[in-house]
């Protein structure tokens, strides 16, 4: 007698099915891992559009983080996103604290604008005195993790700083006229450079704008030729040249950009609610007679900067209408006025400013032998960090190029007969500059 035992030959098809799901799952992840996180793009060195002069090329053979690549940490590096929102959460990695003093400047409307100094920590290496004026970026003041960085940075290399505090934007300064800092607003900008030329007579400046202030350095130079007096030259990182042109970019959801734009109009939401007493309430009878017209209801409804600016922030200076504020305080209509040396850096995968934008420092650097334009292919928003796999180092590629660039431009002013005569003199130049 025999028993038969049936067998099921399905069985260990089911497991191998499962895994087969598994296997593809996690596929499926690494795809969309190496595709947000843009691993397989390759690092290279900026893009650069410029002319050849004698000054240009002493600055390409001087500073070498012009040339070579940049490369950010490799996990997650090359995300502009990541790159952006770091920024944005941290500012940056183990960030110091530079000591310096707070002034206070009466404008002629009764606004209180301040700025911090500080002070540099050891000899600049050309031993001229060489003070950096800096402003920062959309709502952003000198206590902010990336400028306290930069600042801390640029100290130890020599550089006396006085960093701009956007009128409005330091949570325990009260305002003291019924108007915020803008867009393209030079005022506060202005009086801080006449007090540091006035103060130390005998200092040259380096003019440096990250962002918004970017522009609002670019439109200071560009406004009246005696701004550009005792200038040796002008930096500024990530800003997008025309408001005008970028209010339909920002509008948006490529790139996310839509996303950011509702971002950064909450925050000036906060800044301006933070305000309200002195900019809406009945104290407030020196603000513009346009501002009595505004209605603080679409300021807690606003979902997008232009909706705050045609609302709120264009009232401020009198402007008719959206469109005049964006065109009048764009540095696009002054810039060509800059005959100092001007770096302009962007980075490609910038999610707030939109590729067509480019076009137009890379226009300038076309026609103007005074301005080189670096663009690269990694670094988002003021991010530029660096690193091996994971962890970013303190100090960001943008930190070390802005000084490498203004070390180069104090050399060539220190050395401009010399390094424009022959290649024995530039090479002298060039070993002189190593020093810094």
């Amino acid at each position: 007698m025999s028993n038969d035992v049936e067998v099921n030959t399905m069985a260990p098809e089911m497991p191998a099915m499962f895994d087969g799901m598994k296997l593809a799952a996690v596929a499926a992840v690494l795809y969309i891992i190496v595709r947000c996180l843009n691993l397989k793009s390759p690092t290279a060195p900026p893009e650069l559009t410029y002319q050849d002069t004698p000054l240009n090329h002493f600055i390409l053979k001087s500073c070498s983080l012009l040339t070579k690549e940049y490369i950010p940490p490799l996990l997650w590096g090359k995300s502009g996103h990541l790159q952006t929102a770091l920024y944005g959460k941290m500012g940056r990695v183990s960030s110091p604290h530079p000591y310096g003093l707070r002034k206070f400047l009466t404008m002629p409307d009764g606004a209180t604008a301040t700025f911090d100094l500080f002070e540099s920590l050891s000899d600049h290496c050309t031993g001229v005195d060489v003070t950096m004026v800096i402003c920062p970026g959309i709502g952003n003041h000198s206590e902010k993790h990336y400028i306290r960085t930069f600042v801390d940075y640029a100290q130890k290399q020599g550089y006396r700083c006085a960093v701009l505090n956007h009128l409005g934007a330091l949570p325990n300064i009260e305002l003291t006229s019924p108007r915020v800092f803008t867009y393209g607003c030079t005022w506060e900008f202005g009086a801080m450079v006449g007090y540091i030329k006035k103060t130390f007579p005998q200092t040259q400046l380096i003019v440096v704008g990250f962002s918004l202030g970017g522009n609002i350095v670019c439109k200071f130079l560009g406004e009246n030729r005696t701004n550009q007096e005792r200038v040796l030259c002008c930096v500024s990182v990530c800003q997008g040249y025309s408001a005008l042109r970028a209010q339909e970019t920002f509008l948006q959801w490529d790139q996310c950009r839509r996303f950011y734009n509702f971002l950064m109009a909450d925050n000036m939401k906060k800044i301006i609610l933070s305000h309200r007493g002195m900019l809406f309430g009945e104290s407030a009878s020196k603000r513009p007679k346009m501002m009595e017209d505004a209605d603080l209801s679409t300021l807690y409804t606003a979902t997008s900067l232009m909706q705050i600016d045609d609302n709120i922030m264009r009232k401020f200076h009198g402007y008719d209408s959206l469109k005049e504020y964006y065109e009048k305080d764009s540095c696009v209509n002054y810039i060509y006025n800059v005959n100092v040396p001007l770096l302009l850096v962007n980075s490609s995968d910038d999610p707030l400013v939109h590729q067509s934008l480019l076009t137009i420092p890379r226009t300038l650097a076309e026609k103007k032998e005074n301005v080189i334009f670096s663009l690269t292919l990694h670094g988002g928003h003021l991010g530029f960090f660096e690193g091996a796999v994971l962890f970013p180092q303190p100090l960001t590629w943008m930190d070390k190029v802005i000084v490498q660039y203004v070390n180069a431009i104090c050399q060539w002013e220190k050395h401009k007969p010399q390094c424009q005569s022959g290649n024995n003199s530039e090479q002298d130049c060039t070993e002189e500059e190593n020093k810094c």
